[in-house]
């Protein structure tokens, strides 16, 4: 699978509209995106409240709420996207639970620790670049986008990161987009995104304000309002923003940020647990 740019999942006998999806939300950056019988977890983490991840340099973050379910109660798996390799976003319950087998893609850094650690279909893919995926007559191309986790020269200390365009392209009607940042500053990469998408339906923003010893590595509700503004979504869920104790930017700045903006029929808030679903606009599916 290295080499390869296309990916061909089997079909089970699941049956689902093409113009009918949904996102739940379990946590950190945690959802299940299920669209025209694929169904997609992104950044595994399930980890319970009060236990402990790994972020690198003898440090830990300390999960601060619950999982909305528990690994063992996912539904089947085609397919992982994962931004990057740090404790919160693959923790040590996936390494272990996960099936070894179900194919994840994510940058090549990432690959790499997976690998070591036996997961046996790690597709790596640099910005810019993308993998095809085909489940029966549903594809899906997914994309490589820039993201900075942190300030200039924090790749040094950090690890690589990158966000995600999930382009479904169900038979008969229009693409539907869904852009995940990933562990992300706002930086001038992001620019060439607004300018190669300008028809993203649905931005899942990972926010948090993160810090690590005093630095912000992701965004915050200001910077989250901004990339707003810049991508233009029809719609965007904030994502990472509460569950671990290195964040520093509550959920609640996000909301006034929106606010002040004028942006509240923009965003859709999810708590842990809880689905968005949405449907292909009528004028977008082909007679």
């Amino acid at each position: 699978m290295k080499n390869e740019t296309r990916l061909i999942l089997p079909t089970r006998d699941e049956v689902a509209a093409s113009e009918r999806g949904s996102v739940q939300f379990i946590g950190n950056a945690t959802v299940l995106i299920r669209y025209g019988g694929l169904t997609i977890l992104t950044d595994p983490t399930f980890i319970h409240s009060h236990e402990q991840v790994s972020i690198g340099y003898g440090m830990h973050s300390t999960r601060l709420v619950d999982p909305a379910m528990d690994i063992t109660e996912l539904p089947p798996l085609d397919l992982i996207v994962l931004s990057h390799f740090h404790g919160d976003h693959f923790d040590q319950v996936a390494e272990r639970d996960l099936d070894k087998s179900i194919p994840i893609i994510t940058n090549g850094e990432a690959a790499k620790q997976l690998e070591e650690r036996g997961f046996r279909y790690a597709k790596p893919i640099e910005t810019w670049s993308f993998v095809s995926v085909e489940k029966g007559d549903m594809r899906l191309r997914v994309t490589s986008l820039p993201a900075r986790h942190g300030p200039p020269l924090s790749d040094l200390v950090m690890p690589e990161v990158m966000g995600s365009m999930l382009e479904f392209e169900p038979p008969g009607s229009s693409p539907f987009c869904i852009y995940i940042t990933g562990d992300t500053l706002m930086f001038e990469g992001l620019s060439e995104i607004a300018r190669r998408h300008r028809d993203i339906d649905l931005a899942l923003i990972h926010l948090g304000g993160t810090r690590v010893f005093g630095i912000l590595v992701t965004m915050d509700a200001k910077q989250g309002v901004d990339l707003m503004t810049l991508i233009r979504p029809r719609r965007a869920i904030p994502i990472h923003f509460n569950d671990y104790d290195v964040f520093t930017s509550p959920l609640s700045d996000f909301v006034k940020e929106v606010s002040a903006a004028g942006l509240e029929d923009r965003v859709h808030y999810l708590s842990h647990g809880a689905t968005y679903n949405f449907q292909l606009p009528t004028t977008r599916i082909a007679a």
